[in-house]
């Protein structure tokens, strides 16, 4: 059985103002990265998936967010709903 994750079958959503970084979620969603960038404290991420978030109210650096938004896109198995 393949773990990789593969093109998502569903259409790809209206990208958000501030998006930073987009990841396919394992299933085909998306988990989005938003904020001002890199040298700013109030980027976040949310899934389009699960719904689940950077958590309230979190807001950090790039550096900081990008991981943890990469984890959850890698473990979340939610598709997309629309």
């Amino acid at each position: 059985m393949s773990t990789a994750v593969r093109a998502s079958a569903f259409t790809e959503p209206t990208r958000p103002k501030g998006l930073l970084i987009r990841f396919v979620t394992t299933g085909g969603s998306y988990v989005d990265v938003t904020g001002h960038g890199e040298h700013f404290d109030n980027n976040s991420w949310n899934c389009l998936g699960c719904g689940d978030s950077s958590r309230s109210p979190e807001k950090d650096y790039l550096f900081r967010i990008r991981p943890d938004a990469n984890n959850h896109a890698t473990a979340c198995r939610a598709i997309p709903l629309t």
